[in-house]
This record gives C-alpha cells, structure tokens and sequence, in this order.
C-alpha cells in the first residue's frame, strides 16, 4: 500500500497498469491526445506487483488497472475516467498537467 500511495503521489498524472490491457492503454492514449504525459506503471512488470493490485483494490478501484490517480488523489478506473472526460470535468483537472505548446 505504502508503494501505491508513494508512486501514485510523485508526479502529477500517474496510471497503473497491466502491459496487456486494452482498457489501460485506451486510457494512456486519451490522456496523451489531452496534452498530458502520464507516469505509467506496468504493475504486471513489477516484482511486488501483486500486492499492488490488492492495494489498488482496497482504495476503492472498480478494477485493479488502469488506476488513475491526478494530483496524488485515485481518480478511478476506465469508466469514471471516461465519464470525467465526456462531461468535461477531466480537462479542467489536467490543466496544472498539460505538456506547453
């Protein structure tokens, strides 16, 4: 849990993710056509990755992977990213993290 919270927090837009998901990397790529250049961690890649994804689990995930966590705070998995993002609020929030023109 302490290497979730530690890595979820060092940098403004973070995502765990599993190498194979198709959901992780639709979400990478949205983020990416929005400007921003997410820390992604490929918990599948990870010796203690695992215990990651029970640690994701237990902050409240629907699904271990992708995890989006913007500002150090859990955003939620494909759907909440998805809804955040068709009502506009997902932009407003990645503002502070949009790579300058």
């Amino acid at each position: 849990m302490d290497k979730v919270t530690r890595l979820a927090s060092e940098k403004g837009v973070v995502i765990f993710t599993k190498s194979s998901c198709c959901l992780c990397y639709a979400v990478n790529i949205l983020f990416q056509e929005l400007g921003v250049n997410p820390v992604v961690h490929e918990i599948d890649h990870d010796p203690e990755g695992r215990e990651m994804e029970k640690a994701l689990l237990r902050q409240g995930c629907t699904a271990p992977v992708p995890a989006v966590f913007i500002g150090g705070k859990l955003m939620g998995s494909t759907n909440e990213i998805m809804s955040l993002h068709l009502s506009g609020s997902l932009t407003q929030m990645l503002k502070p993290y949009q790579a300058l023109s």
